[in-house]
């Protein structure tokens, strides 16, 4: 086989072909795509301005939000350039980015929902002792923690993949690059770094959904054994709210990373990845805004602030 080093580019094959019905497609993408934004930073605005929304589950909210958005920017932006000139080039160092940034994003969210799941814990089943399980300096620990666990896997997994010698042309049949796609292409044994590989997205997958799935059954029991209907009707709508994203967010990694090679497929690796990087960054403010009455009051709340400065500034133009 042709081998060829690491410094030559990469094709990206991309997810749309050029027929009628995928241009509609794309265009529904970037419709998608850019609510997403809108939608995430809307969240983290209104959580900066609201003083209501300065608690711990919703700094962790707005960490959420932003590892959305900039999940997002890692991928959409490449696939949608690529499409729109035909220019499917990427380079080994913007390949290497890109499974770094996506690795951050994707192991540090792992870790957040677990620290969500933790926050959601001590506020439902330890209320009178929430401000001292949940303070300000262990959620910021947790914070950190999440992005510096996910920035290493990251790290490893991009500087892994392009150590490889690649043979041929180097297509990845992929919309970007991602470490078990790219390394199929590999010209050398890539047995011990695919072993690696599914050891560590297992311990980063199962370990805090473990911790979760065991903070959300300890909730669980807690809110059957109040008596208030209201009160058990908060705790669900809230908890319902967080177990949507986890359901989500962890349903489609576990499909993606720890399937056995027999069962993988280009097409539902590509479909698959495509829900994650796009449509669940989407989904997570509106589960939690459409649920959430805080939310929607510090909406209501900033959406009447703009209306009055800008007939206040009427006003006053009329004035003059």
């Amino acid at each position: 086989m042709e081998m060829r080093n690491t410094t030559s580019d990469f094709i990206l094959l991309g997810l749309f072909n050029h027929t009628t019905a995928h241009q509609v497609l794309f265009m529904m993408l970037l419709a998608i795509v850019l609510t997403s934004l809108f939608g995430n930073a809307l969240m983290i605005l209104l959580i900066h301005r609201d003083c209501r929304l300065h608690t711990p589950m919703y700094f962790l909210l707005s960490q959420l939000s932003l590892m959305d958005i900039m999940l997002v920017s890692t991928t959409v932006p490449k696939m949608a350039a690529d499409y729109l000139t035909g220019n499917k080039a990427i380079s080994p160092a913007g390949c290497g980015a890109q499974i770094f940034f996506l690795r951050t994003l994707g192991g540090g969210e792992c870790f957040l929902l677990a620290a969500m799941a933790y926050d959601r814990y001590a506020a439902v089943c330890h209320p009178l002792r929430y401000p001292m399980l949940m303070s300000w300096q262990l959620c910021l620990r947790m914070t950190m923690l999440s992005w510096l666990l996910g920035a290493a896997d990251g790290l490893l997994q991009a500087a892994a993949s392009l150590s490889f010698p690649y043979c041929g042309a180097q297509e990845v049949d992929h919309f970007f690059c991602e470490a078990p796609v790219l390394v199929r292409l590999a010209c050398a044994d890539t047995s011990v770094f695919e072993n690696a590989m599914y050891i560590c997205c297992v311990l980063m997958l199962l370990v805090p959904l473990a911790l979760i799935v065991c903070s959300y059954g300890l909730i669980l029991a807690a809110v059957l054994h109040r008596r208030s209907t209201e009160a058990r009707k908060k705790a669900f709508a809230t908890c319902l709210s967080h177990v949507a994203v986890v359901g989500l967010f962890y349903g489609a990694a576990i499909f993606t990373y720890m399937r056995p090679k027999s069962h993988r497929s280009t097409n539902h690796d590509k479909v698959v990845s495509a829900f994650y990087t796009v449509f669940t960054p989407l989904l997570n403010p509106l589960i939690y805004s459409v649920r959430n009455s805080e939310v929607k009051g510090a909406l209501k709340r900033w959406l009447g602030t703009c209306v009055n400065i800008k007939h206040l500034q009427n006003e006053a133009h009329r004035s003059r």
